[in-house]
């Protein structure tokens, strides 16, 4: 017999096979994996066999030649079939392993399981580990936000009280509540209004208006809008900007989470001390950075300033600004969202938050 008569009832052969084994594999595609890997082995051994096996007999080798040639193709096949049947087993075996932790919570990966297996386990781990740390700060956000819309609510109901009753009369008085009652809904606005923004965030429903803004602009706004507050708090605030820094983003998004870092800078700064926005480019990137005189964060805590549950010192509770202490997780957020990233340092008497953003 030619070589390519070979080489063609070989490869026929192999083809025939390879479709059955196909086939079986696709009606048994649902089942375990270690049943898929001993049909791969099987029609691999199969199409040899088969070969070997129609070539033997083509050839009319006769006698003991022959069941020499048969016998040592049939223990082949049989070492193939135990090799493939111990390797399906352990699969298997660390496939259910896998399975059982992950029922058990909280979820350890367990170790020693095969490459791909063990990436599995450790993705599942750091994801299992980030939906406890959200279930968690979830649970905290609530609490406070429990507390402190309660607290506003209930001034506002002994004044209203008080003003139905008739217990205050004096028209001073009287004035100094209704004062009270209109500052108490605005810090209520803006809680909500910070709380509406975060959720938005959270779920992707951020929808950003891009244009071509230049980064002078939105300080010299900022620090508008800031002023009245750093007056009153007796903080000096300034700003320092290049000419012309452009990116593409949304003023009113970007400008929001500016503010959100000077009004939290003016707040942790004492009278009397500086409060300092720039604007520029560095590293090919274009840069915002509010730098203030709060005497600086822990090092343990600067990991966590912008953690929507992170307790800090007293940043959860409202201030005359309004707000629920929200101001830096919304500002990540909206960072973010411009393809940015947010960061902050402790320098010199204080620290320093920073925007980078892709240049426009």
């Amino acid at each position: 017999m030619s070589l390519g008569m070979i080489v063609v009832v070989t490869a026929g052969l192999g083809l025939l096979v390879a479709a059955a084994g196909l086939a079986v594999m696709w009606w048994l595609r649902t089942r375990s994996i270690g049943v898929m890997m001993a049909i791969v082995v099987v029609v691999a051994v199969a199409a040899t066999l088969a070969g070997v096996v129609a070539i033997t007999m083509r050839m009319i080798i006769e006698g003991p030649a022959r069941d020499v040639v048969l016998s040592v193709i049939a223990v082949g096949g049989l070492v193939g079939l135990g090799v493939a049947f111990v390797v399906a087993r352990r699969v298997v075996a660390e496939s259910r392993r896998l399975v059982a932790a992950v029922g058990e919570p909280p979820f350890v990966a367990p170790r020693g399981l095969p490459a791909e297996l063990q990436a599995i386990a450790d993705a599942l781990q750091e994801a299992y580990a980030r939906e406890r740390a959200l279930e968690g700060a979830r649970r905290e956000l609530v609490a406070w936000v429990s507390h402190d819309l309660r607290t506003p609510l209930a001034g506002m109901r002994a004044m209203a009280e008080a003003l139905e009753d008739g217990v205050v009369a004096d028209p001073e008085t009287v004035g100094r509540y209704h004062r009270q009652i209109k500052l108490e809904v605005e810090r209520l606005s803006a809680m909500v209004d910070d709380l509406f923004e975060l959720s938005r965030i959270h779920a992707g429903a951020l929808r950003l208006s891009r244009a071509r803004i230049g980064l002078a602009d939105l300080v010299a706004d900022t620090l508008a809008g800031a002023e009245p507050l750093a007056r009153a708090k007796g903080v000096v605030l300034t700003a320092e900007a290049a000419a012309s820094v452009p990116v593409e983003a949304d003023a009113g998004a970007l400008g929001r989470a500016l503010r959100n870092l000077v009004v939290n800078a003016v707040k942790h700064t004492p009278s009397d001390l500086p409060v300092v926005m720039r604007a520029g480019v560095e590293s090919g990137m274009a840069c915002l950075s509010v730098s203030d005189c709060c005497g600086g964060i822990p090092e343990e805590e600067l990991s966590r300033v912008f953690e929507v549950a992170f307790r800090g010192e007293a940043a959860r509770t409202p201030t005359a600004d309004g707000g629920a202490g929200l101001g830096l997780a919304i500002a990540r957020g909206i960072v973010e969202a411009h393809d940015g990233v947010i960061g902050v340092v402790n320098e010199g008497p204080g620290c320093r938050f920073e925007i980078r953003l892709p240049l426009g």
